[in-house]
């Protein structure tokens, strides 16, 4: 796959990778979106059902 590069140990083994943002934005965009997911999963939940009632009561959602 052209615009991605490996650095491998002395074994030969994949360790880093280096991708060029030009060629692969959308792959990178992708891995940030799970590395952020994993990062806040142990966070607390907020209900969909609140989240709607403060962007309404804030004037970011238009009530229906």
């Amino acid at each position: 796959m052209t615009g991605i590069q490996y650095l491998t140990d002395e074994k030969g083994r994949k360790v880093a990778v280096q991708i060029d943002l030009t060629k692969h934005r959308e792959l990178w965009e992708d891995l940030q979106d799970v590395l952020v997911s994993r990062s806040r999963r142990h966070e607390k939940r907020i209900a969909l059902d609140k989240v709607k009632a403060g962007l309404i009561k804030s004037g970011k959602l238009p009530r229906e």
